[in-house]
C-alpha cells in the first residue's frame, strides 16, 4: 500500500496522532498518581480505560486508514499499547504495598472451611 504523504509529513501526522492518543488517555482516566492510591481494581478507572483505549484505537485506525500511512498505524497503536498498560498496571496496585496484585477489586481468595472446594472472595486488608 503506497502512502499518500511524504516521509517527513508521515512522521509529524504519527507523532501528532500519538498526541492524541495520549490526550485521550489524560481526559477519560484519573492521574496515575491518583489511581496507584485507589482501591485496585476499581471498576470506574477500568471501565474509563476501556473507553479511552476503544476511542484511540478508532482514532488511529481512522486516520492511519484515511492517509494510507503504517507509520501512522504504527506510532498511535504504540501509543496505545503503553498508555493502557500503564493505566491497567496503576490501577491494580495496592496503595498499602505498593505492587501490583491479581485479585480483582482489590479481594483475595479466602478458603471456605465447611469442606467445599469453592473459594469465595474477602477483603484483602
Amino acid at each position: 500500500m503506497a502512502s499518500l504523504l511524504k516521509p517527513e509529513v508521515s512522521l509529524g501526522v504519527a507523532a501528532a496522532t500519538g498526541a492524541l492518543v495520549y490526550g485521550l488517555y489524560t481526559q477519560f482516566t484519573p492521574t496515575i498518581a491518583d489511581m496507584r492510591v485507589a482501591p485496585p481494581g476499581d471498576t470506574n478507572i477500568e471501565a474509563s480505560r476501556k473507553a479511552a483505549a476503544w476511542m484511540s484505537a478508532t482514532i488511529v485506525g481512522a486516520v492511519s486508514l484515511i492517509a494510507k500511512d503504517p507509520t501512522i498505524f504504527t506510532i498511535g497503536g504504540l501509543m496505545i499499547i503503553f498508555m493502557d498498560w500503564s493505566t491497567r498496571h496503576a490501577n491494580a496496585v495496592d496503595p498499602k504495598t505498593g505492587k501490583a496484585t491479581t485479585a480483582p477489586n482489590g479481594l483475595a481468595p479466602v478458603a471456605t472451611n465447611d469442606g467445599d472446594v469453592v473459594m469465595t472472595f474477602a477483603n484483602a486488608g
